[in-house]
């Protein structure tokens, strides 16, 4: 099945990225891994991948934000500015890849990545 436009990531704000760990561990048995100071990549037992991160860096939102996946990361931000959406942050890169925000027109904030 394709992953193309599905929510695929899911990014959760923290004011104390130790305490959300230990808290997302113990409830869920989450499995985290770092990737620097203020940002930690979970997992769920079995699963093949990551499900989303945590994150107490003051520069990432501070709600809750889903991340959909694109094959083609930048036809779905024209198709995003063409649907009414206003892109916050245009492409950029990152460790895993690239993604951009965007505001849907009720002013929620949404990202959208790509590996490729």
């Amino acid at each position: 099945m394709s992953r193309h436009h599905h929510i695929d990531y899911f990014e959760l704000p923290a004011t104390d990225l130790v305490a959300a760990k230990r808290f997302y561990s113990a409830a869920f048995d989450w499995r985290f891994t770092d990737y620097g100071p203020n940002y930690a990549g979970f997992g769920y037992a079995g699963a093949d991948r990551e499900g989303g991160g945590i994150s107490n860096d003051p520069d990432h939102t501070r709600d809750p934000l889903a991340i959909l996946y694109s094959d083609n990361l930048e036809a779905s931000e024209q198709r995003v500015q063409l649907a009414g959406g206003t892109i916050v942050k245009p492409i950029f890169s990152f460790p895993g890849g690239r993604r951009f925000h965007f505001t849907d027109p009720s002013g929620n904030e949404l990202a959208v990545w790509s590996d490729k």
